[in-house]
């Protein structure tokens, strides 16, 4: 049911991550100006470095008013030499933490290349892939396989001998992520770039591995129930040659845990780098979205990384939120900024440093909040 106000809370975090929120701040309020639903922004502190000043990893009252938010908007974890006791990277509860509390099971990562993107290949700018050829989305389990925690180790005289990480796949984890990828490739518009065709593809080592024999007979029976829908299947290792390659075969990909976390790092070459990949961690209830560059310490405090991937999943989050609550304005408010993100790439005004120009990250998002006013 569509709401009066919608309550979305900022989470900057470490590094570059209060930068690029900073920047989606801007493009939210362009399109709060004309928009018919409304969004309440707050912002809650916590990650790495605000646990290294005050012990814990979220201020008072913050971890609270996340569970309690229609949607959160991440903007990066995790600062070098900060570690918990526990051995976890400080930050973990503003990510992991959330994940397994939230329950957000689904993670899901949109690959496409839009004109006017260009890719560093080597040393040098140049356009590789066709625009229009590269446009998926990749389906990652979120909640089990090797980042469950199911982990150990076999300390003696204090020397460590032996570390175990065990792999967990549950025939829940498996059928809701690859349901949720069949409805999302039932309802999509187009199909594959190459043919138009509504296909999924299994990503899974199953000619190893009985985690991905499971899997992958859990994808075969659930597929019964989507006889519109085309199968398509590829070892992990295959599939890091096939995306590259020939980009335009594939639609809707999914996957597990630690190879849906490679792979879509590996994908995001494709669409420009990690300065374009943006990530939604999905679950029934809640959801939140972030770009998955990182906190990039080396370039924190410069004001050159690249927004737009902060601007594709602030556009996640605001169809998410209008399709959850039945709202067309925020289904709107999602194709503006898209057009207008699309507008501003092809045109060039707002490269950055890792797409050859000169423009900072306020000043990107400067001209990308000025589209969205233009065409209002």
């Amino acid at each position: 049911m569509t709401k009066s106000s919608y309550d979305v809370v900022l989470l900057p975090g470490d590094g570059t991550g209060p930068e690029v929120i900073r920047e989606a701040e801007k493009v939210l309020h362009a399109l709060q100006e004309s928009s018919s639903s409304k969004l309440s922004l707050s912002t809650v502190n916590g990650g790495a470095q605000y646990y290294q000043g005050h012990g814990v990893e979220f201020e008072p009252g913050g971890r609270e008013r996340v569970e309690r938010a229609d949607a959160i908007l991440l903007g990066a974890v995790g600062w070098p030499g900060i570690v918990r006791p526990d051995g976890n990277i400080a930050g973990y509860e503003l990510v992991l933490g959330l994940r397994f509390g939230l329950d957000l099971y689904a993670n899901i990562r949109p690959c496409k290349l839009y004109p006017g993107v260009v890719h560093k290949i080597g040393r040098e700018f140049k356009e590789v892939w066709k625009p229009g050829n590269v446009n998926m989305v990749i389906f990652r389990e979120n909640t089990e396989g090797l980042y469950a925690p199911a982990h150990g180790e076999l300390t003696r005289g204090g020397q460590t001998e032996v570390a175990l990480d065990t792999r967990i796949i549950t025939q829940k984890g498996a059928e809701r992520i690859i349901r949720r990828a069949m409805e999302f490739a039932r309802k999509r518009p187009r199909g594959a770039p190459e043919d138009g065709v509504r296909r999924v593809t299994c990503v899974d080592k199953s000619n190893v591995l009985r985690g991905c024999q499971f899997f992958r007979e859990t994808f075969l029976r659930i597929a019964k129930e989507f006889p519109e829908l085309e199968t398509d299947f590829a070892y992990v290792d295959a599939f890091g040659q096939w995306v590259v390659r020939t980009p335009e075969h594939f639609n809707v990909v999914v996957t597990t845990n630690m190879f849906g976390d490679i792979v879509t790092d590996l994908a995001s070459v494709i669409q420009g780098g990690m300065g374009f990949a943006a990530g939604g961690n999905v679950g029934d209830r809640h959801a939140m979205f972030e770009p998955v560059h990182g906190s990039a310490p080396k370039h924190a405090g410069k004001n050159e990384v690249n927004p737009f991937a902060t601007f594709e999943a602030t556009r996640m989050m605001l169809e998410w939120l209008g399709e959850r609550f039945d709202d067309s304005g925020l289904l709107e408010d999602a194709r503006r900024l898209e057009r207008a993100v699309a507008d501003v790439l092809v045109s060039g005004k707002a490269r950055t440093y890792d797409q050859g120009g000169t423009v900072s990250t306020s000043g990107a998002g400067d001209v990308v909040a000025g589209a969205i006013r233009h065409t209002a």
